[in-house]
């Protein structure tokens, strides 16, 4: 099947802000986002400085960059900067929270079916060490609102319940869930809150960890502040602080600083490493705060605005409904996609093995659309996830439809 009768579509003015390929429609700045130009030459910068004097700027730059960096995070996220460790990754953060959690057995760690797998693993992992029981509840599928989230996910909390586990946007199905309801209503039963904010930061407009007042707060800087690959954050709040430790101690962990938290020193340095990716989350909060008048709040508006024109326009097409209200999506939006003919041949979907859906194959070979094609846990159905950046245009989006009609067609795909 080929493109060449649907004209391929040009990405928006912002484009050359980024080095994407322009001979693909990048429609999946979620899964591991994408760095401005400028940002990255920030990154070389840093990178050139390290490698001038490797001693020096180990031993004397790395605090002083690592505390202007977390002081940047610190008013973006709304949150005490001394509370605030980076580390490469938001699972990794989430690994580091449950295993700073004394869990005894009998304790049980509740999650739900939309968690991100990596950290399902992870606290999979920890109950079967400490003898604890992982609960995951169901949450409503399509959720015609955010009080059935709210309410599934309460009624798995137990006497035993120690901890839970909750996205703030859900990586599978691009939910906002309600935290700010869960938090206090967990609080209030005696459970430990760990939130993976991965797509939070950059994407929610008025992200305020303070008022959301977690335990555990992880998010990645990669995603939506378009810093690079390896910048997350990890709020602990101040009462669990100075208890909670890295997973990997270096020698800063026999060596504290008079009048700084110990909390500080052993996460800003855990051995040697390239901490240029961190270092460059200023430049990259710099960076998108000058695309648009108005900052980084307009550039989270027009994102938010963008992905919900763009799925109004897929659901219409396909005549799928909406699987959540408006007010559960923000810069990511997954689309029920119809089930497959059932003559659709086996052969066919057992010869794509890169990605975890044929058709997702078909739209990079063939129409070079990247898009994320999914499985709904729990089901046999599956979802397309579209994101919007600001180098994305409506008329990538719409190629999307035309080309994953075609496909559909192939499949003799049914609604319904």
């Amino acid at each position: 099947m080929s493109r060449d009768d649907l004209t391929f579509p040009a990405p928006s003015s912002f484009a050359n802000q980024w080095t994407l390929e322009p001979d693909t429609v990048f429609l999946n700045h979620g899964s591991f986002g994408g760095c401005p130009r400028r940002v990255l030459e920030e990154q070389s910068r840093i990178r050139a400085q390290m490698e001038r004097e490797p001693v020096r700027f180990f031993v004397e730059d790395l605090q002083e960059l690592m505390d202007q960096t977390r002081d940047a995070v610190a008013g973006f996220v709304d949150c005490d900067w001394d509370c605030l460790a980076f580390l490469p990754n938001a699972t990794t953060g989430v690994a580091v929270a449950l295993e700073n959690i004394q869990l005894r057995p009998g304790d049980e760690i509740l999650v739900n079916n939309h968690e991100y797998a990596a950290c399902l693993n992870n606290a999979r992992h920890i109950a079967q060490r400490s003898g604890a029981k992982l609960v995951s509840v169901t949450l409503p599928w399509p959720v015609p609102s955010e009080q059935l989230v709210v309410d599934a996910i309460l009624s798995g909390v137990t006497p035993n319940t120690r901890v839970a586990l909750i996205s703030h946007v859900t990586s599978p199905s691009g939910l906002v869930l309600p935290v700010d309801r869960l938090i206090p209503a967990l609080r209030a039963k005696g459970v430990v809150t760990i939130v993976d904010g991965a797509h939070a930061p950059g994407m929610i407009d008025g992200l305020s960890i303070r008022r959301l007042d977690p335990d555990f707060y992880t998010a990645n800087c990669h995603k939506w502040i378009c810093s690079p690959k390896g910048s997350a954050l990890l709020y602990v709040r101040r009462d669990r602080r100075d208890s909670c430790r890295p997973l990997v101690l270096s020698n800063n962990a026999e060596l504290p600083k008079p009048g700084r938290a110990q909390f500080l020193t052993e996460f800003d340095y855990i051995g040697t490493s390239d901490y240029s990716a961190i270092l460059t989350i200023p430049e990259a909060l710099s960076a998108m705060s000058h695309m648009l008048p108005g900052g980084f709040s307009a550039v989270m508006r027009h994102n938010r605005s963008q992905v919900l024109a763009a799925r109004k326009k897929l659901t219409d097409a396909l005549g799928i409904p909406p699987v959540a209200p408006e007010s559960m999506i923000g810069s990511i939006a997954s689309i029920f996609l119809p089930a497959r003919g059932p003559n659709y041949p086996q052969s066919v979907r057992s010869q794509f093995k890169r990605y975890g859906d044929s058709i997702q194959e078909r739209l990079i070979d063939r129409w070079r659309i990247q898009v994320p094609v999914m499985s709904v846990p729990e089901t046999s159905q599956r979802v397309l996830r579209i994101s919007s950046q600001l180098h994305n245009s409506p008329e990538q989006y719409d190629y999307l439809i035309q080309a994953l009609r075609r496909e559909l067609d192939a499949e003799g795909a049914v609604a319904g």
